[in-house]
């Protein structure tokens, strides 16, 4: 009889690595998204199941942070733009927020995923952290 080994669990940095590019963060081999954010059910490479695993509002959040210190940080310290005329104003800033946004947000929750997966934080585990488990 022969026995299946587990290979062992990539480091935290390895699967963040893996789920910014968007690729399975148990393998590196599978897609992690089959659209735009929808993550795979499993991976189609190891078959690990992807779905198990929370990003909800994070990668969101982390997003904002990120653009708004590319984007927004870099203008305030810009006098000119504040004088310039509105209709300047407004798609200057705009479209590289929209942009740099879109092309993040998939990368950024491919990390986030990535690093619950190191973590080994899943849905399932989500009664250990609400109110009802501190009583």
């Amino acid at each position: 009889m022969e026995l299946m080994t587990q290979a062992p669990r990539p480091s935290f940095i390895t699967a963040l690595k893996r789920g910014l590019k968007g690729r399975c963060p148990a393998c590196g081999d599978g897609l992690l998204f089959w659209r735009y954010l929808k993550v795979e059910p499993a991976c189609t490479a190891c078959g690990h199941d992807l779905a198990q695993y929370p990003a909800d509002d994070g990668p969101a959040y982390f997003t904002i942070l990120i653009v708004g210190h590319l984007i927004v940080a870099p203008i305030l310290l810009f006098p000119f733009i504040w004088q310039a005329p509105l209709w300047v104003v407004i798609p200057a800033t705009l479209l590289p927020l929209a942009g740099l946004t879109l092309l993040l947000l998939p990368r950024i929750k491919g990390a986030f995923i990535g690093g619950l997966y190191a973590l080994g934080v899943k849905e399932a585990d989500a009664h250990l952290h609400s109110a009802d488990a501190a009583d």
